[in-house]
């Protein structure tokens, strides 16, 4: 359980109604943000790495890992420590520009998860950090199951905050209502992901749930928030406006300015048979 918690916060947000952005817009938007990005969003876990290795049956190490969506390379960098021969697929050019800045020896091929720039059977991990929301179950699970050897896993997983802790929901309240969504409605929508990442129903996804925090300046905090996709699509000024508002709140309950963020990472790991 995280320090500084608030006790009451509303349950029911009203929400504000605000134009909602493209997919398309939002996917792209990270390239200009791509150096705040690398610099703020979290990494993951060593248990999160352990957990995809227990479903997948085998190591990390040794294996030959293509990490979809790589973006900057958060969790390219984890898995190559790890000791896997990974390769990045990234379809954003600034993206792949802050890889290559961060993770200059690393192989990175510019690609998406629908029309995946590879070989078949060529793969004994596919992984997903954060990113499999961004491409088409249709087109993206028959591209897995074609670069997967036989037995490969596709390991898909997502960093969400933990909305039991008090001021984590406080601001999911907070962002609901500035854009005009239910943020706990949403979460608990997807708070299983397995019928959304294939709605063909040709995968059977394990499920695993890891919870994790770190301590993070407040700016850093702020940062992390500013750079998803939903702030990064909204205009300047209101984006700024909220973002100095949540400061505020924040240092109300963490005055040394210091956030303890946590999250549960939802993990789902499907075998190639």
């Amino acid at each position: 359980m995280t320090t500084g918690q608030s006790q009451s916060h509303p349950r029911n947000p009203t929400p504000t109604p605000t134009s909602v952005p493209s997919h398309a817009a939002r996917a792209s938007s990270f390239n200009a943000a791509a150096a705040q990005y690398a610099a703020n969003r979290p990494s993951y876990p060593p248990a999160l790495l352990d957990a995809v290795e227990e479903e997948a049956g085998r190591s990390l190490t040794g294996a030959r890992v293509v990490d979809v969506g790589a973006g900057t390379g958060i969790a390219t960098a984890l898995l190559h420590a790890r000791g896997a021969d990974v390769v990045a697929v990234e379809p954003g050019e600034g993206m792949a520009a802050q890889f290559h800045a961060t993770l200059p020896g690393l192989p990175i091929v510019r690609g998406n998860g629908d029309a995946l720039p590879l070989a078949a059977a060529t793969a004994d991990f596919l992984t997903y950090a954060q990113a499999w929301h961004w491409t088409d179950p249709a087109r993206s699970v028959p591209e897995a199951l074609r670069v997967l050897r036989p037995g490969g896993a596709l390991a898909l997983w997502w960093n969400t905050d933990a909305l039991d802790v008090d001021w984590i929901a406080d601001s999911a309240d907070r962002i609901s209502r500035f854009f005009g969504i239910d943020v706990r409605a949403e979460q608990r929508k997807s708070a299983d992901r397995t019928d959304l990442a294939d709605p063909s129903g040709r995968l059977r996804f394990a499920r695993r749930v890891v919870r994790w925090s770190r301590r993070v300046p407040v700016d850093t905090h702020l940062a992390n928030i500013g750079s998803h996709s939903a702030f990064l699509v909204t205009p300047e000024a209101r984006r700024t406006a909220f973002l100095a508002e949540e400061r505020t709140h924040l240092l109300k309950v963490f005055p040394d300015g210091v956030v303890e963020e946590t999250y549960d990472v939802l993990l789902l790991v499907a075998l190639n048979t």
